[in-house]
């Protein structure tokens, strides 16, 4: 019989197979058993992880043709939302994570040996020095970030990253009529422009989600991302 997880994904017109049921159930196992000991997430019921954070981080089907890409970085991926499930689900997409803390990179380590996944990398620091590195910048397809910060601050660390062409989507919950507006400029300085909002309820549920699809329109200019720090303390603005 069908669980409620998988008929939420069937409302995304996702079907899982064996061997991704087993790895997600893995996943959520170590999520809950690391949580114990480091802080990964508030969310531990098993129809709730499913929910909040693998089904989350699936939704983005409604705002990008999964299909058109071949390479994701996830900024800020914390416990590996969305990187993780978009790895499982699509195998063939060539994944980078990148995070500020060493023990969350550890986690993201462990299962993605447990879940025997390839073609997929963690890395350990912050979003504005490895945008500087010029074997991560401009090089992805799509940049993902369920990151809590403003659209302005998070433009500036992940743009940098996306190719010409590419996509940031940004995950974001409640109302943010004002942060779209607020972020114009950033977007716009760092050579973006924000395509589309989509708004919708994560399946089954009265949760209300938006995704902020910015496509990227020209490079990035070298100065930017600025240094460490400086793009939360001081967004454009």
């Amino acid at each position: 019989m069908e669980n409620k997880f998988e008929n939420q994904l069937k409302e995304l017109n996702i079907q899982l197979d064996e061997k991704q049921k087993q790895q997600f159930q893995r996943y959520y196992e170590l999520l809950t058993e690391w949580n114990k000991v480091m802080n990964l997430t508030g969310i531990t019921d098993y129809d709730e992880v499913n929910e909040k954070h693998f089904v989350d981080s699936l939704s983005i089907v409604k705002a990008v043709d999964i299909e058109n890409i071949k390479t994701v970085i996830d900024i800020g991926t914390g416990a590996g939302f969305p990187g993780l499930p978009l790895k499982i689900v699509y195998p063939q997409l060539h994944v980078v994570l990148l995070d500020s803390l060493n023990k969350r990179v550890k986690f993201l380590n462990t299962v993605i040996e447990e879940l025997k996944l390839d073609d997929i990398e963690t890395l350990h620091g912050r979003a504005e020095d490895y945008a500087r590195q010029t074997n991560y910048r401009e090089q992805f397809d799509l940049c993902v970030s369920r990151a809590v910060a403003n659209l302005s601050t998070l433009s500036e660390y992940c743009l940098p990253y996306i190719r010409v062409g590419g996509i940031f989507i940004s995950y974001k919950s409640g109302s943010i009529e004002d942060e779209l507006q607020s972020s114009k400029k950033a977007v716009k300085i760092l050579g973006g422009v924000i395509e589309k909002t989509v708004k919708f309820q994560l399946p089954g549920t009265e949760i209300g989600r938006s995704f902020v699809k910015i496509k990227k329109e020209e490079q990035t200019k070298k100065k930017y991302p600025r240094k460490a720090g400086l793009p939360s303390k001081e967004p454009i603005l």
